[in-house]
């Protein structure tokens, strides 16, 4: 590991075990889907017979504890570091379900995968070194500066005119409405997961946090930002093909979050600009493989021609889509 430290390693095996658990959730619940598919209702006809399905509820346990441990790794790591890494999900997923879901993995699909892991690796390898917080008042300090003020008070400006501006106008035909809203609700709820996670780690040592309203006002705000995060993605997922959602949805939610990283706890202050650039272009090359990924997904799915066009059901483009992950 270099030079990294111990918390940033704390952080990086929890990224890592948390993109295990997530990636392979999606598989495991959508074999339970595909059971209960088979005997009743499909939920996307509005069906509930997945709650009856051992499968399905596994995946629920996996995507649980997957989010568990992303929370903890924002206690150790800087976000620039645990955010990135959620594309490992993605190959988890698509690998998963070659295997196991007979989804043809095409070989561009391997090199996007292959892209992931390399841009992931030039991130860990050239990660900040966590800022050193020993009370959850320092980080209100660093969330009360007027550089962080000032891109709260943007982000909170925009997603308002978003939201009741362009979203009565827009929402149901530009993708970037919606996910703009949960990228930039994202970063601060991103931010307020590092505090939340901060504050109990540092009460778990002995140091109890909770007795500074600081810490339950970052858990308030976690709460409000999560709730209407999920809102709008939900709103994007049932508008939008998740195939496209995903890649852009990854890319402004983690450049936004690093950017709301570096402003909050000044990350980069510590660095020199080749290993600044180094994290960009790792950045940069997981957007690639994460882009190549999924168009090329179904290219290895031969067609099935239809013999009507009244046979040609546009519900059906869902059932090979995997979920986008809605990364704190």
């Amino acid at each position: 590991m270099g030079g990294m430290s111990s918390d940033n390693v704390h952080g990086l095996v929890l990224a890592v075990s948390s993109s295990v658990f997530i990636g392979s959730s999606f598989i495991i619940k959508k074999k339970g889907l595909m059971n209960a598919g088979a005997t009743g209702i499909r939920a996307g006809s509005g069906g509930y017979s997945y709650l009856k399905e051992p499968w399905w509820w596994a995946g629920m346990m996996s995507m649980i504890i997957g989010e568990v441990a992303n929370f903890a790794a924002y206690a150790y790591a800087p976000a620039i570091l645990v955010t990135p890494l959620g594309a490992l999900s993605m190959i988890i997923s698509a690998v998963l379900a070659h295997y196991f879901l007979d989804e043809r993995l095409h070989i561009f699909g391997v090199v996007g995968c292959a892209l992931c892991v390399v841009g992931s690796t030039t991130i860990v390898l050239h990660a900040p070194q966590e800022t050193q917080v020993k009370s959850v008042k320092e980080i209100w300090f660093f969330a009360t500066e007027p550089g962080f003020l000032v891109y709260a008070c943007i982000v909170l400006v925009v997603v308002g005119v978003l939201i009741y501006r362009y979203v009565p106008l827009y929402g149901g035909t530009h993708l970037v409405v919606y996910v703009g809203i949960c990228s930039l609700m994202g970063s601060l709820t991103v931010m307020c997961v590092k505090a939340v996670g901060i504050a109990m780690k540092l009460s778990f040592s002995g140091s109890n946090q909770f007795v500074y309203f600081q810490t339950w006002f970052f858990t308030v705000l976690l709460f409000g930002f999560i709730l209407m995060q999920l809102n709008y993605l939900n709103k994007a997922l049932d508008t939008f093909n998740t195939a496209v959602i995903s890649p852009v949805y990854y890319v402004m939610f983690t450049s936004l979050t690093i950017l709301a990283s570096m402003i909050m706890f000044k990350n980069w202050d510590s660095q020199n600009a080749s290993q600044i650039i180094s994290e960009l272009s790792g950045f940069v090359t997981i957007f690639s493989g994460t882009f190549l990924l999924h168009k090329t997904k179904d290219m290895g799915t031969p067609a099935i021609p239809s013999q009507s066009p009244k046979l040609s059901n546009p519900s059906t483009r869902s059932r090979n889509e995997s979920p986008v992950r809605p990364d704190l």
